[in-house]
């Protein structure tokens, strides 16, 4: 038996060889599914593969019945409906009965596009009808069941017509199958994918890429024409790639000294190669070879050509060929990144020397300007400079140069052309004849040369600031001139020029005036002053300072008072001087203050004189009454009251007393009463113990009325007592009503303001309203602090606030005190 078409034939020494080649009745075979079945022979199964066959197209099989893959994943194709089951098994048994046809006898329609199969197709076999159901008869099987499928999925939340999922994401259409137009394989006639399917799957196939997969696995059957040896593949690299090499192992982190100086013995190739560093082994230029060398053996032939020398010395160029274009490339990203840097600091370099060159001619015309200023204070100029023109050119220089004018040390510049112009100004000056002379031009300059920062009050800050330097050393010396020779108690003209000068002067200067020259003649003056021999009161020429210097007239007030004292140790209330003398320090003096000079000085005064007081309803003094009722305003109405109460009423009852018991004339009485009353102001008549006082001799009189029983009554007397208390009561009750009245609005009108005012934010804020309601001055003191604390005046009391509390000047220090004893002590 002939073997031929199993092993192939040498064509020199006629051996036979098994062939394992692909050939193309494999494929055709392997991809026609109902090709015709081998039935096994007698002879076939007694000689196995040496048994003959009828036909040698045929292939018997060696390795017997081939075991299926269960491993491999589950494929489904869509091939259309099945037919009915009567169908089928009438096609499976005339399968059986008819004869396999060739692969010339199938028509070409029939032949996929791709991949031209043979094998036994039966044409006439009709296993698979195409079409697909309309989705009106989807679930209609269930008409043979109760339903519980539908039932159980409606319960699970499915809504007919819509897709299964939590978010309805499942196709609605059952799945559609289309007929393949012959009996090929999969995809052999194009693609296969229905209308349906495309729409729910949109994935665009690629023709290009579909028949160059199947050429690839279509070739992998084929046998290699070139004898089954390969040739070797050899990696080329291009400039770019050495260049983007050599970039990236530039990023890279450089090795450490000592690993790359280590001695690598590379034995991994046919010979034994040494290397001096790491990174040496990375540009070795290999040859890969799929099959590695094999050991010489006896029957193996040596290689034809091996030069390991030249080897080694070609891949030594290579190396060095790429470390210096790697080297060119590294030196030529270099030196553009110099040039850029370079063109950088070109750019950065021409702003600063245009800056520059602006400055230098900036700096040279204001060097011009001062130049020609010099030349014209020169002595013999024809042109003198006038302090008018140099203000205009401190003007430009600020205005034009304002960095070089800011950056020049301009106390240097104002001393050398100012100073000399000030001095000629103000030489011929007198401060108490003109003392608006100069405000003008001074202020004028307090704009050009004044810092924009807040000097303090050392001397220190005079050499920064060019006016307060220029006040100090041009302006001050005449104002110590003037001051050397004046008169305190010539007051108006130097409280004038003060007033006139206080917006110009810086603060520390004025102060410096007020406490060093202005106040130690104050309290020489009043050491002096003797208010016995003074024709001119001391408040004349003390007050008009008030204004100014405020709380630093304080330590004057307490010499004063005792010159006062002891010039009132025998004065007698008949003299109406001392009340001119002291009438102006009333709201001088502290309320405390004034309160404890008047108990001491003048009340006991008036306490004698009411002592001295007779009370003759038939011949009445009134004068010693009139001396003290006159000091009503001048000393409180408690001291007034417990005045009276001690020398004036026990006097008064008792003479009423002795009056009625003489059988009176009731009318003369009243109108004595009457009288008396009339004598006192509504104030003093709304005190209750004068109240009390009055209240007592209507009952008096009542009860002299009243017990005269069975004697000589003057007619209507009775009535006339009772009508006069009854009108004497109602008058008290409706003074006291509309009191009580206005003090309602008053506190309905501090409500309302309260309301629609602002809630205070702070305790300054609460101090500010409180002293509103009580009509009391709250204001800040100008340029004075305590420990970096504003000093305020609440009237006449110096405090500052410090973290919510309220601190009063005392004679030697600070005192906390609470806000309703600060406003006792203002009023």
């Amino acid at each position: 038996m002939s073997m031929s078409h199993l092993y192939g034939t040498d064509g020199d020494d006629g051996v036979e060889m098994e062939s394992f080649e692909v050939s193309d009745w494999d494929l055709q075979n392997e991809f026609n599914p109902h090709r015709q079945r081998h039935r096994q022979t007698k002879e076939e199964a007694t000689y196995g593969v040496w048994a003959e066959r009828d036909s040698d197209e045929e292939r018997p099989s060696f390795g017997g019945k081939r075991s299926r893959d269960y491993s491999a994943p589950v494929s489904f194709v869509s091939a259309g409906l099945r037919k009915a089951a009567a169908e089928e098994f009438s096609d499976e048994d005339s399968d059986d009965d008819e004869k396999p046809v060739k692969q010339e006898e199938i028509p070409k329609d029939f032949v996929p596009k791709k991949l031209k199969t043979g094998g036994n197709f039966k044409p006439s076999q009709k296993g698979f009808v195409g079409g697909t159901k309309s989705f009106v008869d989807f679930g209609s099987w269930e008409r043979h069941t109760k339903g519980i499928g539908q039932k159980l999925l409606q319960k699970m939340g499915y809504v007919p017509g819509r897709g299964l999922g939590k978010n309805a994401q499942g196709i609605i259409n059952p799945i559609e199958a289309k007929q393949r137009k012959g009996k090929g394989a999969v995809g052999a006639y194009g693609s296969e994918r229905t209308p349906q399917s495309l729409q729910d799957y949109p994935v665009v196939d690629s023709e290009e890429e579909a028949e160059e997969e199947f050429q690839k696995e279509l070739s992998q059957w084929r046998k290699d024409p070139n004898g089954g040896k390969k040739k070797p593949k050899y990696s080329y690299k291009t400039v770019e790639e050495l260049k983007a090499k050599g970039r990236i192992n530039k990023q890279l982190a450089a090795p450490r000294k000592e690993l790359s100086q280590v001695k690598v013995i590379d034995m991994t190739g046919r010979e034994q190669k040494v290397y001096y560093s790491y990174s040496q082994i990375s540009h070795k230029h290999n040859i890969p070879d799929d099959n590695p060398q094999q050991p010489l053996g006896k029957d193996s032939k040596p290689q034809g050509f091996a030069l390991p020398e030249l080897e080694h010395n070609l891949q030594l160029l290579i190396d060095i060929t790429e470390q210096e274009i790697i080297q060119s490339d590294r030196q030529l990203q270099y030196e553009r990144d110099m040039v850029v840097n370079l063109s950088h600091e070109i750019q950065k370099m021409a702003d600063v020397l245009s800056h520059e060159e602006k400055a230098i001619s900036n700096l040279s015309k204001v060097l011009d300007m001062v130049e020609e200023c010099e030349r014209r204070m020169q002595p013999g100029c024809e042109s003198p400079l006038t302090l008018d023109e140099c203000a205009k050119i401190f003007e430009t220089l600020q205005d034009k140069y304002y960095e070089e004018y800011r950056m020049s040390d301009r106390v240097d510049l104002a001393v050398a052309i100012v100073y000399p112009l000030m001095k000629e100004y103000f030489k011929n000056w007198d401060p108490l004849k003109d003392c608006t002379y100069g405000t003008e031009i001074i202020a004028k300059w307090k704009s050009l040369l004044e810092n924009d920062q807040l000097l303090s009050h050392s001397g220190q800050d005079l050499s920064t600031d060019a006016f307060h330097r220029l006040m100090w050393e041009i302006w001050m010396p005449y104002v110590r001139n003037i001051v050397a020779r004046w008169q305190p108690r010539n007051c108006g003209s130097m409280v004038d020029f003060l007033d006139s000068w206080v917006s110009v002067v810086p603060v520390w200067i004025l102060d410096n005036i007020l406490d060093q020259l202005i106040f130690p003649k104050l309290q020489k003056e009043v050491e002096s002053w003797n208010p016995l021999t003074d024709t001119v009161p001391i408040h004349s020429w003390i007050h008009p300072w008030l204004p100014l210097m405020q709380a630093r007239l304080e330590p004057l007030y307490s010499p004063i008072r005792n010159k006062l004292a002891n010039a009132l140790q025998k004065w007698h209330p008949s003299d109406s001087s001392a009340k001119l003398i002291l009438q102006p320090w009333k709201d001088v003096f502290t309320p405390g203050s004034w309160e404890a000079f008047m108990v001491k000085n003048i009340v006991p005064k008036l306490g004698m004189c009411l002592n001295e007081l007779i009370i003759n309803p038939h011949q009445q003094h009134m004068d010693a009454f009139y001396w003290v009722i006159d000091w009503e305003g001048m000393i409180s109405v408690s001291s007034l009251v417990g005045l009276l109460e001690k020398h004036f009423f026990p006097k008064w009852l008792q003479v009423l007393c002795s009056w009625l018991s003489n059988s009176p004339n009731y009318e003369e009485i009243t109108k004595w009463y009457l009288g008396w009353k009339s004598m006192f102001s509504d104030q003093v008549l709304a005190h209750p113990s004068i109240k009390d006082k009055f209240n007592e001799a209507l009952d008096i009189m009542n009860r002299a009325v009243s017990s005269s029983v069975g004697g000589y009554m003057q007619p209507g007397a009775r009535e006339n007592i009772a009508y006069l208390t009854h009108t004497e009561r109602r008058k008290d009750f409706q003074y006291e009503a509309m009191q009580e009245r206005r003090e309602a609005e008053n506190m309905a009108q501090r409500g309302i303001g309260a309301a629609a005012g602002s809630v205070p934010m702070n305790f300054k804020d609460l101090i500010q309203t409180k002293a509103e309601e009580h009509n009391i001055v709250f204001m800040p003191v100008i340029g004075k602090r305590h420990e970096g604390k504003q000093l305020y005046t609440f009237g006449r009391i110096v405090i500052y606030i410090d973290r919510g509390v309220v601190f009063v000047q005392g004679e030697k220090t600070w005192v906390p005190t609470s806000l309703q004893s600060l406003i006792d002590m203002a009023k």
